[in-house]
């Protein structure tokens, strides 16, 4: 089965910080084939950067959605992730076009990569700050 035959899972999710490390959250959103839909709202714990707090959110979404289809007895290789996020650095870190210079943000990648190779497919696509402003509310 080709990447373009597989139902798509659409995900959009957002982290930030208040202050730079401080405070930390995140939002995502999963949109399931069926129509189903939900949003989350994460309060991390423990101070980070912006950019942690975005790969945090991703990580959190991914491992939601992986142990939803584990309850449901889905194989996550039957579906094709849609991801988007407002997140240059997550995005092209994450496809590849940057390399990640920092211990940290390179050890996030490499878990979301992980993550992501559990599926059929994925596409990660960069949205204009509005877009997950508008949907998860920061």
């Amino acid at each position: 089965m080709s990447p373009e035959d597989r139902p798509v899972i659409r995900i959009l999710f957002d982290g930030g910080s208040r202050g730079n490390p401080g405070p930390a959250y995140g939002s995502y959103h999963i949109r399931f084939p069926d129509g189903h839909e939900e949003t989350v709202h994460l309060e991390f714990r423990r101070r980070m950067t912006g950019n942690e707090a975005e790969y945090q959110t991703l990580l959190a979404a991914l491992e939601d959605l992986l142990g939803q289809l584990e309850r449901d007895h889905l194989d996550p290789r039957a579906f094709t992730l849609d991801i988007q996020g407002d997140s240059a650095l997550v995005i092209c870190q994450v496809r590849g076009d940057w390399k990640a210079r920092h211990p940290r943000m390179r050890a996030l990648r490499d878990r979301v990569q992980e993550q992501l190779g559990r599926f059929g497919g994925y596409h990660l696509e960069r949205v204009p700050r509005g877009v997950p402003l508008r949907h998860l509310g920061h």
